[in-house]
Protein backbone atom coordinates (compact mmCIF):
# COMPACT_ATOMS: atom_id res chain seq x y z
CA UNK A 1 0.00 0.00 0.00
CA UNK A 2 2.92 2.36 0.62
CA UNK A 3 4.71 1.59 -2.64
CA UNK A 4 4.26 3.00 -6.13
CA UNK A 5 5.64 2.69 -9.64
CA UNK A 6 8.00 5.45 -10.72
CA UNK A 7 10.62 6.27 -13.31
CA UNK A 8 14.04 6.22 -11.63
CA UNK A 9 17.21 7.90 -12.89
CA UNK A 10 20.31 7.28 -10.76
CA UNK A 11 23.07 8.21 -13.23
CA UNK A 12 23.54 10.53 -16.18
CA UNK A 13 23.44 9.10 -19.66
CA UNK A 14 21.23 8.22 -22.65
CA UNK A 15 17.48 7.55 -22.31
CA UNK A 16 18.25 3.91 -21.45
CA UNK A 17 19.42 4.94 -17.95
CA UNK A 18 15.72 5.45 -17.10
CA UNK A 19 13.91 2.48 -15.59
CA UNK A 20 10.63 1.69 -13.86
CA UNK A 21 10.89 0.67 -10.19
CA UNK A 22 8.72 0.17 -7.14
CA UNK A 23 9.62 2.98 -4.73
CA UNK A 24 8.23 4.33 -1.49
CA UNK A 25 5.06 6.35 -1.91
CA UNK A 26 5.39 9.89 -0.50
CA UNK A 27 3.19 11.12 2.35
CA UNK A 28 1.95 14.72 2.42
CA UNK A 29 3.20 17.21 5.00
CA UNK A 30 0.62 19.43 6.74
CA UNK A 31 0.72 22.02 3.91
CA UNK A 32 0.84 19.49 1.05
CA UNK A 33 -1.51 17.42 -1.03
CA UNK A 34 -0.87 13.92 -2.40
CA UNK A 35 -1.81 13.69 -6.08
CA UNK A 36 -2.56 10.41 -7.82
CA UNK A 37 -1.09 11.18 -11.23
CA UNK A 38 -3.12 10.30 -14.31
CA UNK A 39 -0.80 11.90 -16.86
CA UNK A 40 2.59 13.60 -17.04
CA UNK A 41 4.90 14.71 -19.87
CA UNK A 42 8.45 14.31 -21.16
CA UNK A 43 9.91 17.72 -22.04
CA UNK A 44 13.25 19.27 -22.99
CA UNK A 45 14.05 20.10 -19.36
CA UNK A 46 13.57 16.46 -18.34
CA UNK A 47 16.00 15.41 -21.07
CA UNK A 48 18.57 17.97 -19.98
CA UNK A 49 18.36 16.85 -16.35
CA UNK A 50 18.89 13.22 -17.36
CA UNK A 51 21.78 13.76 -19.78
CA UNK A 52 23.47 16.64 -17.87
CA UNK A 53 24.50 18.23 -21.14
CA UNK A 54 26.31 20.56 -21.32
CA UNK A 55 28.49 19.55 -18.38
CA UNK A 56 27.83 22.64 -16.25
CA UNK A 57 24.19 21.52 -15.98
CA UNK A 58 25.50 19.26 -13.22
CA UNK A 59 25.86 22.30 -10.96
CA UNK A 60 22.05 22.45 -11.00
CA UNK A 61 21.17 18.74 -11.06
CA UNK A 62 24.04 17.12 -9.12
CA UNK A 63 27.75 16.88 -9.84
CA UNK A 64 28.25 13.11 -9.91
CA UNK A 65 24.68 11.84 -10.21
CA UNK A 66 21.14 13.28 -10.20
CA UNK A 67 20.15 14.68 -6.81
CA UNK A 68 16.54 13.62 -7.41
CA UNK A 69 15.92 10.00 -8.38
CA UNK A 70 12.45 10.49 -9.87
CA UNK A 71 12.28 12.97 -12.79
CA UNK A 72 9.25 14.67 -14.30
CA UNK A 73 7.77 18.15 -14.01
CA UNK A 74 4.21 18.43 -15.35
CA UNK A 75 1.27 16.44 -14.05
CA UNK A 76 -2.49 16.14 -13.89
CA UNK A 77 -4.44 13.89 -11.58
CA UNK A 78 -6.68 13.49 -8.56
CA UNK A 79 -6.14 14.49 -4.94
CA UNK A 80 -5.59 11.32 -2.92
CA UNK A 81 -4.91 12.90 0.50
CA UNK A 82 -4.46 16.36 2.02
CA UNK A 83 -2.36 17.68 4.89
CA UNK A 84 -3.97 19.04 8.04
CA UNK A 85 -3.39 22.68 7.07
CA UNK A 86 -4.72 22.45 3.50
CA UNK A 87 -7.88 24.45 2.77
CA UNK A 88 -7.93 24.99 -1.01
CA UNK A 89 -8.18 21.35 -2.08
CA UNK A 90 -10.16 18.28 -1.03
CA UNK A 91 -9.79 14.56 -1.63
CA UNK A 92 -11.17 13.75 -5.07
CA UNK A 93 -10.43 17.14 -6.66
CA UNK A 94 -9.02 17.00 -10.18
CA UNK A 95 -5.87 19.13 -10.41
CA UNK A 96 -2.95 20.01 -12.67
CA UNK A 97 0.39 21.71 -12.11
CA UNK A 98 4.16 21.64 -12.40
CA UNK A 99 7.11 21.16 -10.05
CA UNK A 100 10.84 20.60 -10.38
CA UNK A 101 10.89 16.80 -10.12
CA UNK A 102 8.94 13.70 -9.10
CA UNK A 103 6.06 13.67 -11.61
CA UNK A 104 7.08 10.53 -13.51
CA UNK A 105 5.37 8.41 -10.90
CA UNK A 106 1.97 7.23 -9.71
CA UNK A 107 1.91 9.75 -6.84
CA UNK A 108 3.53 13.08 -6.05
CA UNK A 109 3.33 15.47 -3.08
CA UNK A 110 2.83 19.17 -3.85
CA UNK A 111 2.54 22.17 -1.55
CA UNK A 112 -0.87 23.82 -1.59
CA UNK A 113 0.81 27.18 -2.34
CA UNK A 114 2.86 25.81 -5.26
CA UNK A 115 2.06 25.82 -9.00
CA UNK A 116 -1.10 23.77 -8.58
CA UNK A 117 -4.74 24.45 -9.49
CA UNK A 118 -8.02 22.73 -10.19
CA UNK A 119 -8.12 21.21 -13.66
CA UNK A 120 -9.92 23.35 -16.27
CA UNK A 121 -13.52 22.26 -16.79
CA UNK A 122 -13.97 19.85 -19.68
CA UNK A 123 -10.25 19.22 -20.22
CA UNK A 124 -8.78 15.71 -20.21
CA UNK A 125 -5.96 14.74 -17.86
CA UNK A 126 -3.65 14.25 -20.87
CA UNK A 127 -4.27 17.79 -22.09
CA UNK A 128 -4.04 19.33 -18.62
CA UNK A 129 -0.70 17.64 -17.96
CA UNK A 130 0.69 19.38 -21.05
CA UNK A 131 -0.38 22.90 -20.08
CA UNK A 132 2.26 24.32 -17.78
CA UNK A 133 5.91 23.99 -18.76
CA UNK A 134 5.95 25.36 -22.31
CA UNK A 135 3.45 28.07 -21.42
CA UNK A 136 5.38 29.15 -18.32
CA UNK A 137 8.59 29.53 -20.31
CA UNK A 138 6.70 31.40 -23.04
CA UNK A 139 5.12 33.72 -20.47
CA UNK A 140 8.51 34.56 -18.97
CA UNK A 141 9.88 35.36 -22.41
CA UNK A 142 6.89 37.35 -23.62
CA UNK A 143 6.89 39.35 -20.41
CA UNK A 144 10.11 40.99 -21.67
CA UNK A 145 8.53 41.86 -25.03
CA UNK A 146 5.87 44.43 -24.04
CA UNK A 147 3.38 42.74 -26.36
CA UNK A 148 0.20 44.67 -27.13
CA UNK A 149 -1.84 45.85 -30.08
CA UNK A 150 0.49 47.38 -32.65
CA UNK A 151 3.52 45.29 -31.64
CA UNK A 152 4.76 42.48 -33.90
CA UNK A 153 6.50 39.23 -32.99
CA UNK A 154 8.04 36.40 -34.99
CA UNK A 155 8.03 33.01 -33.25
CA UNK A 156 10.70 30.65 -34.61
CA UNK A 157 9.93 27.01 -33.81
CA UNK A 158 6.21 27.70 -33.47
CA UNK A 159 5.13 24.04 -33.43
CA UNK A 160 6.97 22.92 -30.29
CA UNK A 161 5.75 23.01 -26.70
CA UNK A 162 7.03 26.56 -26.10
CA UNK A 163 6.23 27.74 -29.61
CA UNK A 164 2.58 26.63 -29.65
CA UNK A 165 2.17 28.37 -26.29
CA UNK A 166 3.90 31.54 -27.48
CA UNK A 167 1.68 31.90 -30.56
CA UNK A 168 -1.51 31.66 -28.48
CA UNK A 169 -0.27 33.90 -25.67
CA UNK A 170 1.05 36.57 -28.05
CA UNK A 171 -2.36 36.72 -29.73
CA UNK A 172 -4.02 36.98 -26.31
CA UNK A 173 -1.85 40.03 -25.56
CA UNK A 174 -2.90 41.62 -28.87
CA UNK A 175 0.29 41.28 -30.92
CA UNK A 176 0.61 40.64 -34.65
CA UNK A 177 2.12 37.14 -34.88
CA UNK A 178 4.30 35.62 -37.59
CA UNK A 179 5.04 31.97 -36.91
CA UNK A 180 7.82 29.85 -38.42
CA UNK A 181 7.54 26.05 -38.59
CA UNK A 182 7.93 23.18 -41.05
CA UNK A 183 5.50 22.14 -43.77
CA UNK A 184 3.57 19.50 -41.84
CA UNK A 185 2.65 21.91 -39.03
CA UNK A 186 1.61 24.99 -41.03
CA UNK A 187 -2.14 24.39 -40.67
CA UNK A 188 -1.87 23.51 -36.98
CA UNK A 189 0.03 26.71 -36.19
CA UNK A 190 -2.41 28.77 -38.26
CA UNK A 191 -5.27 27.25 -36.23
CA UNK A 192 -3.60 28.53 -33.03
CA UNK A 193 -4.14 32.10 -34.20
CA UNK A 194 -0.97 33.09 -36.07
CA UNK A 195 -1.61 35.97 -38.47
CA UNK A 196 0.82 34.46 -40.98
CA UNK A 197 2.86 31.26 -41.09
CA UNK A 198 6.24 30.79 -42.79
CA UNK A 199 7.34 27.30 -43.81
CA UNK A 200 11.09 27.39 -43.14
CA UNK A 201 11.62 24.57 -45.65
CA UNK A 202 10.47 26.95 -48.40
CA UNK A 203 11.34 30.43 -47.14
CA UNK A 204 14.07 31.99 -45.00
CA UNK A 205 12.43 34.67 -42.87
CA UNK A 206 15.73 36.49 -42.51
CA UNK A 207 15.77 37.20 -46.27
CA UNK A 208 12.19 38.37 -46.91
CA UNK A 209 12.78 41.98 -45.89
CA UNK A 210 10.16 41.97 -43.11
CA UNK A 211 11.05 43.33 -39.66
CA UNK A 212 9.49 42.74 -36.26
CA UNK A 213 9.53 44.25 -32.79
CA UNK A 214 10.40 40.85 -31.33
CA UNK A 215 12.04 37.68 -32.65
CA UNK A 216 11.46 34.78 -30.26
CA UNK A 217 13.56 31.62 -30.77
CA UNK A 218 11.38 29.03 -29.07
CA UNK A 219 13.65 26.06 -29.84
CA UNK A 220 17.20 27.35 -29.36
CA UNK A 221 18.15 26.65 -32.98
CA UNK A 222 18.54 30.17 -34.37
CA UNK A 223 20.80 33.07 -33.36
CA UNK A 224 20.81 36.80 -32.78
CA UNK A 225 23.40 37.22 -35.52
CA UNK A 226 21.15 35.60 -38.14
CA UNK A 227 18.00 37.32 -36.87
CA UNK A 228 19.35 40.81 -36.34
CA UNK A 229 18.28 42.10 -39.75
CA UNK A 230 14.71 40.96 -39.06
CA UNK A 231 14.45 43.21 -35.99
CA UNK A 232 13.20 46.78 -36.03
CA UNK A 233 15.35 49.46 -34.34
CA UNK A 234 14.88 48.92 -30.61
CA UNK A 235 13.79 45.34 -31.26
CA UNK A 236 14.30 42.40 -28.91
CA UNK A 237 15.69 38.93 -29.64
CA UNK A 238 14.54 36.38 -27.04
CA UNK A 239 16.31 33.09 -26.43
CA UNK A 240 14.79 30.19 -24.47
CA UNK A 241 17.69 27.89 -23.61
CA UNK A 242 18.21 29.34 -20.12
CA UNK A 243 21.96 29.69 -20.43
CA UNK A 244 22.70 26.31 -21.97
CA UNK A 245 23.75 28.13 -25.12
CA UNK A 246 26.96 29.58 -23.68
CA UNK A 247 27.11 32.64 -25.96
CA UNK A 248 23.67 34.04 -25.08
CA UNK A 249 24.31 35.50 -21.57
CA UNK A 250 27.35 37.52 -22.78
CA UNK A 251 25.28 38.78 -25.73
CA UNK A 252 22.48 39.82 -23.39
CA UNK A 253 24.96 41.90 -21.37
CA UNK A 254 26.71 43.34 -24.41
CA UNK A 255 23.54 44.45 -26.18
CA UNK A 256 22.38 46.37 -23.12
CA UNK A 257 25.17 48.86 -23.84
CA UNK A 258 25.88 48.56 -27.57
CA UNK A 259 23.37 49.10 -30.38
CA UNK A 260 19.61 49.52 -30.31
CA UNK A 261 18.70 45.84 -30.63
CA UNK A 262 18.76 43.73 -27.47
CA UNK A 263 19.14 40.07 -26.55
CA UNK A 264 17.31 38.78 -23.50
CA UNK A 265 17.26 35.42 -21.73
CA UNK A 266 14.36 35.27 -19.24
CA UNK A 267 14.28 32.76 -16.37
CA UNK A 268 10.84 31.15 -15.89
CA UNK A 269 9.19 30.83 -12.49
CA UNK A 270 6.64 28.12 -11.87
CA UNK A 271 3.97 29.86 -9.78
CA UNK A 272 0.35 29.33 -8.82
CA UNK A 273 -0.42 32.69 -10.42
CA UNK A 274 0.72 31.44 -13.82
CA UNK A 275 -1.17 28.15 -13.48
CA UNK A 276 -4.39 29.97 -12.58
CA UNK A 277 -3.87 32.36 -15.51
CA UNK A 278 -3.60 29.39 -17.90
CA UNK A 279 -6.71 27.81 -16.39
CA UNK A 280 -8.69 31.00 -17.06
CA UNK A 281 -7.47 31.18 -20.66
CA UNK A 282 -8.39 27.54 -21.29
CA UNK A 283 -11.88 27.98 -19.85
CA UNK A 284 -12.34 31.15 -21.92
CA UNK A 285 -11.45 29.22 -25.09
CA UNK A 286 -8.27 31.24 -25.69
CA UNK A 287 -5.71 28.52 -25.09
CA UNK A 288 -5.26 24.80 -25.68
CA UNK A 289 -2.51 22.30 -25.14
CA UNK A 290 -1.16 20.57 -28.26
CA UNK A 291 -0.42 16.87 -27.70
CA UNK A 292 1.67 15.03 -30.28
CA UNK A 293 2.00 11.50 -28.89
CA UNK A 294 0.95 9.53 -25.83
CA UNK A 295 2.98 6.71 -24.29
CA UNK A 296 2.32 4.56 -21.20
CA UNK A 297 4.67 5.26 -18.29
CA UNK A 298 6.47 1.98 -18.95
CA UNK A 299 7.54 3.31 -22.37
CA UNK A 300 9.35 6.35 -20.95
CA UNK A 301 12.57 5.44 -22.78
CA UNK A 302 10.83 5.44 -26.17
CA UNK A 303 9.01 8.67 -25.32
CA UNK A 304 12.29 10.31 -24.35
CA UNK A 305 14.01 9.19 -27.54
CA UNK A 306 11.21 10.75 -29.57
CA UNK A 307 11.45 14.05 -27.68
CA UNK A 308 15.19 14.11 -28.35
CA UNK A 309 14.66 13.86 -32.11
CA UNK A 310 13.71 17.54 -31.91
CA UNK A 311 10.73 16.86 -34.18
CA UNK A 312 7.84 16.67 -31.74
CA UNK A 313 4.78 18.82 -32.27
CA UNK A 314 3.62 20.39 -29.02
CA UNK A 315 3.91 17.95 -26.14
CA UNK A 316 4.60 14.27 -25.46
CA UNK A 317 2.42 12.75 -22.72
CA UNK A 318 3.01 9.78 -20.44
CA UNK A 319 -0.21 8.15 -19.25
CA UNK A 320 0.12 6.84 -15.72
CA UNK A 321 -3.37 5.92 -14.45
CA UNK A 322 -6.05 4.92 -16.93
Amino acid sequence: MNRMRAVVCERYGPPEVLRIEEVERPAPERDEVLVRIHATTVNRSDCGARSAKPFFARFFYGLRRPKRRVPGMEFAGEIEAVGSAVTEFEVGDHVFGVKGFGAHAEFVCVRESAALAHKPAGMSFDEAAALCDGATIALACLGKADLREGRSILVYGASGSIGTAAVQLAKHFGADVTAVCNTKNVELVRSLGADRVIDYLREDFTKNGKTHDVVFDAVGKHSFRRSRGSLKPGGIYIETDLGFMWHVPPLALLTRWIGSKRVTLPIPKYTKENVLFLKRLVEAGEYRAVVDRRYPLADVVEATKYVETGQKTGNVVLTVTA
